[in-house]
C-alpha cells in the first residue's frame, strides 16, 4: 500500500503525499503563472509581519490544502478619526493578537502524536509500519478561527478570520456571531459583512473593519451674536481735490428705543455616543451665556436680548454695551444755548462761538467751526470746519481729535490728531500727528507728538519758526504739570485761609478749596499712573520720527534731548534719533 507522510496525512486528510507537494511547488511557480483575483488598492494602515511570520506559515499550509487563495491583506481600515499615535498603538496591540493566535494553531496543526514520535527515529521501524498493515494517522480538525480586535476607545471592531485545516469546519455565520459575542461586541455590526464574509473569497488572512461605534458629541457654548460694532474704525474719504469730508466721519452707532443690541445664542445639548460593546459615552451640554445690562439697556421677556431703553449712541464699554444718549444742539453754541456740559455725547450742528465751553464725557461732533471757544471731549472730538482759536480757548479730547484746519489754537489729544493743515498753533498729542490732506501744511507753532508727526509740508519759504517736538507723552505730561501747579495753588490758599479769623465765610470757602484740592490729587494720582503704564508700553514701540515730503529752513526738530536746527530746503525728509544724533535719511 501507498506509504502517506505522516504530517501531510494529519493536515490534509487522506490526500497523497505527492497532491500535497504539489500544491505546495504551486506556490514557487512566477507570480505572473499564478490565477489570481485582481487586488482593489488598499485603504489603511498597514500592518507589517515578517515573512516568517507563524501568520505566513499558516497562509503557506493553507495554500497547500485548497490551492488558490488570496495573499494576506492587512490593513486597518475605519482608523481616520485615529491620531498618527494611537493607530500605532492598534497596530501593536492587533500584531500581538494575532502573532499569539498563529503561533498557537501553527504548533497545534504540526505537533506530532506519539505514535508516529516513537517510530520516526529508524527507518527500519518505518519499514515495519508500512508492513504492518498502513496504520491510518487520524488528520487535523481544526475549524475556521474569526479573531475580533476590539479598539482601545471601543468605538471600533475589526475581524481577522484564520482558515480551517485539514478537515476542519469553514467559516459560516455561527462561528462570526459566536467570536463577536465572546468579545462582547453588540452595537453598529456590518450586518451585511457577516453575511456575505462565509462565501466571500477573501475571506481569510484579511482585517475587516466590522463594528462601528457613535461618537459622543458635546453641545455647543452658546454665544452672544453683537449687531453692533465694539469699536469704530474710522475711515476718511477723500475728494477729488485731496481733501477729507469731515462731516462724513460717523462717531455714532444709532439706536432706536426697542433696538436690538445683540442677542444670546442658546448652547445645543449634547449628543451621547455609543460604544461597539453597546455601552453608552456620556455627552457634556453647552454652556449659556449672559447678557450684560448696560446703561440705558434692558433684557427682553426671555431674556434672550439686550434692547435699547431709549434711543440714542450705542458703544462698548469694556464689560458689554450701553447706550449714551446723544444731545443735538440744532445750531450754534452761543447765548441761546450757553455753556454746554453733558454725560454723553455731543452733536452740535452749528459752530462753538467765541468764550462758549463745551464739555463732554463721550464724543463732541461740531458740523461747522470753533471760534475761540473751549471743547473738552472725553472721548473723539470731530471738528468739520476747523478751530480758530485764542491763548483763552484750550482744545482737549482724551481720544484722536479731526479737524479740517487748527490756527491759533492750544489742542490737547490723547490719542492721534489728522487735520488738513496746522497753522501757528500748539500741539500736545499722545499719538501720531497726521497731515497729509488738502495742502497737508505745518507752519509755525510748536508740534509736540509722542510717536510721529508726517506732513506734505512742514515751514515755509519765509522760514517760519516751525518747532517740532518728537518723543514722551506730551498731552500727559502737560495734564501732570496743570495739575501739579493746581494742587499747588490749593495748598497755598488752604494755609491763607487758615492764618484768617474764624468765620461762616471761611468755613465753607475750606470746604469747597478741600473738595477741589481731593479732587485734583485723585486726577494727579491716576493721571501718573496711566502715564507710567504708557511710557513703558511706548518703549516698545520703536523710535519717534519725523516724515515730510519738503522741509523748509526754520524748522526746528527735537527727539528727546537731541535738539537740530533746519539750515536748507530738504525734500522727502525722514528724519529719526540714531546713537543720539538726529539723521536726516
Amino acid at each position: 500500500m501507498e506509504f502517506k507522510h505522516p504530517i501531510f496525512v494529519r493536515l490534509f486528510g487522506s490526500k497523497s503525499k505527492e497532491s500535497a507537494e504539489e500544491a505546495i511547488l504551486e506556490q514557487l511557480l512566477p507570480e505572473e503563472e499564478k490565477v489570481l483575483s485582481p487586488q482593489p488598492s488598499p485603504v489603511g494602515v498597514a500592518l507589517d509581519l515578517p515573512v516568517d511570520h507563524a501568520l505566513h506559515q499558516l497562509y503557506d499550509l493553507r495554500v497547500s490544502q485548497s490551492g488558490q487563495l488570496s495573499r494576506p491583506q492587512l490593513l486597518l481600515e475605519g482608523c481616520e478619526e485615529l491620531s498618527r499615535e494611537e493607530q500605532q498603538r492598534e497596530l501593536g496591540r492587533i500584531r500581538s493578537m494575532i502573532t499569539e493566535a498563529s503561533v498557537s494553531r501553527l504548533k497545534e496543526a504540526v505537533a506530532k502524536p506519539p505514535e508516529v514520535s516513537e517510530i520516526s527515529g529508524d527507518q527500519e521501524n518505518l519499514g515495519d509500519q508500512e508492513n504492518s498493515g498502513d496504520q491510518e494517522i487520524p488528520p487535523v480538525e481544526m475549524d475556521a478561527h474569526p479573531l475580533v480586535f476590539v479598539a482601545n476607545n471601543k468605538l471600533a471592531a475589526w475581524l481577522m478570520v484564520l482558515p480551517p485545516l485539514g478537515n476542519g469546519k469553514e467559516l459560516d455565520r455561527e462561528l462570526l456571531d459566536n467570536a463577536l459575542k465572546e468579545q462582547g461586541v453588540a452595537y453598529g455590526i456590518d450586518e451585511e459583512l457577516l453575511d456575505r464574509l462565509p462565501g466571500d473569497q477573501k475571506r481569510y488572512f484579511h482585517i475587516f473593519p466590522v463594528a462601528k461605534g457613535k461618537t459622543a458629541h458635546h453641545g455647543k457654548d452658546g454665544y452672544i451674536e453683537e449687531f453692533f460694532a465694539r469699536s469704530i474704525e474710522r475711515k476718511f474719504a477723500v475728494d477729488e481735490h485731496d481733501r477729507v469730508d469731515y462731516t462724513s466721519l460717523n462717531l455714532f452707532q444709532s439706536v432706536e428705543k426697542g433696538g436690538v443690541i445683540c442677542q444670546a445664542i442658546a448652547p445645543t445639548a449634547g449628543e451621547p455616543g455609543r460604544t461597539v460593546l453597546d455601552q453608552e459615552i456620556p455627552a457634556k451640554d453647552g454652556k449659556a451665556v449672559s447678557l450684560y445690562k448696560g446703561m440705558n439697556t434692558e433684557l427682553s421677556e426671555d431674556g434672550s436680548r439686550l434692547l435699547a431703553s431709549q434711543a440714542g449712541h450705542v458703544e462698548y464699554s469694556g464689560q458689554g454695551f450701553q447706550v449714551r444718549s446723544a444731545l443735538e444742539i440744532a445750531e450754534n453754541v452761543d447765548y441761546s444755548t450757553g455753556n454746554i456740559n453733558y454725560m454723553g455725547d455731543v452733536h452740535i450742528r452749528g459752530n462753538v462761538c467765541g468764550g462758549f465751553s463745551v464739555r463732554a464725557m463721550g464724543n463732541i461732533r461740531v458740523d461747522g467751526v470753533v471760534e475761540s471757544g473751549s471743547v473738552d471731549a472725553g472721548g473723539d472730538l470731530v471738528v468739520a470746519k476747523g478751530i480758530v482759536g485764542s491763548s483763552q480757548s484750550i482744545i482737549r479730547a482724551r481720544k484722536n481729535v479731526y479737524a479740517r484746519y487748527l490756527e491759533n489754537t492750544i489742542v490737547h489729544a490723547g490719542g492721534n490728531l489728522h487735520a488738513d493743515c496746522i497753522v501757528n498753533s500748539s500741539v500736545y498729542c499722545d499719538g501720531e500727528i497726521q497731515v497729509h490732506s488738502g495742502r497737508g501744511i505745518i507752519i509755525g507753532g510748536k508740534i509736540r507728538a509722542s510717536r510721529k508727526v508726517s506732513a506734505k509740508v512742514i515751514g515755509s519759504k519765509m522760514e517760519s519758526q516751525t518747532a517740532i517736538y518728537l518723543g514722551g507723552l506730551p498731552s500727559a505730561e502737560y495734564e501732570i504739570n496743570h495739575l501739579r501747579m493746581e494742587v499747588e495753588e490749593y495748598d497755598n490758599e488752604m494755609e491763607k485761609l487758615e492764618r484768617q479769623p474764624d468765620s461762616p465765610n471761611k468755613i465753607q470757602r475750606m470746604s469747597k478749596l478741600r473738595f477741589d484740592q481731593s479732587v485734583s490729587r485723585m486726577k494727579l494720582a491716576q493721571i501718573e499712573k496711566d502715564w507710567e503704564a504708557a511710557k513703558k508700553k511706548l518703549a516698545n514701540q520703536g523710535g519717534p520720527r519725523l516724515e515730510c515730503e519738503i522741509a523748509y529752513p526754520g524748522m526746528l526738530l527735537t527727539i528727546g534731548e537731541v535738539s537740530c536746527r533746519l539750515d536748507h530746503e530738504t525734500s522727502m525728509c525722514h528724519a529719526r534719533l540714531v546713537d543720539s544724533e538726529i539723521l536726516f535719511l
